[in-house]
């Protein structure tokens, strides 16, 4: 498959939910601020149940972070550009947030390239500076990878290599925001500003309180 029809492919499921979020955020045609309210009502687009490992090597659910907020990325360790941008963007941000406020937000990496993100590559990977304090990795088998991708409507595929071995993956790039009960809040394009984000978190926050 050439290219760029696959980045076509990889790309349109992200155009599509920032085009419809954008779209509810937007009354009467302008773009007016708003509170990061969970949405409730019907269900929720993205997110859902998984079992992975986390780079200590413990198995985790979703249940493992309750009480807190999720701020996930999904991405792999070997990416060149992207994940390592989007993921200091995420840093970016919490650095902008008061001590109290990073406590209630757990950000997390989702490996989708489940055959070389072992627990012990993504333990070295999230322990840069550069990344978000307190950034937990999670990995998995393939099966429990691509239920997860399904439940969050990521798409990703490995792109074809040279024949040496080395390879990259194809991957939307969005950051999501799920609240202390693993309910869907927010979707962000990995390219927003960091200042943009704090403020959004931050209202987040203020809105839910408990």
């Amino acid at each position: 498959m050439p290219r760029s029809m696959l980045w076509l492919l990889i790309a349109a499921p992200t155009i599509v939910l920032i085009i419809v979020f954008s779209a509810l955020l937007s009354q009467g045609g302008e773009r007016q601020e708003r509170r990061a309210e969970v949405r409730t009502s019907g269900e929720a687009l993205v997110g859902g149940p998984f079992e992975l490992v986390d780079h200590t090597g413990a198995t985790v659910t979703q249940d493992s972070y309750a009480g807190k907020a999720m701020l996930i990325y999904f991405g792999y360790t070997y990416c060149p550009d992207i994940c390592p941008f989007s993921l200091q963007v995420m840093a970016a941000a919490m650095d902008q947030l008061d001590a109290d406020e990073r406590a209630r937000i757990q950000p997390i990496l989702i490996t989708v390239d489940a055959e070389r993100d072992t627990q012990e590559q993504m333990a070295s990977y999230v322990s840069s500076p550069a990344f978000p304090d307190g950034l937990v990795g999670l990995t998995g088998n393939e099966d429990q990878i691509a239920a997860v991708a399904r439940a969050y409507r990521v798409v990703y595929q490995r792109a074809e290599d040279d024949g040496s071995g080395d390879y990259l993956m194809d991957h939307s790039s969005i950051i999501y925001l799920m609240d202390n009960d693993g309910r869907f809040v927010d979707v962000f394009s990995s390219n927003i500003d960091p200042r943009d984000l704090a403020r959004r978190l931050q209202d987040f926050l203020e809105d839910n309180p408990g």
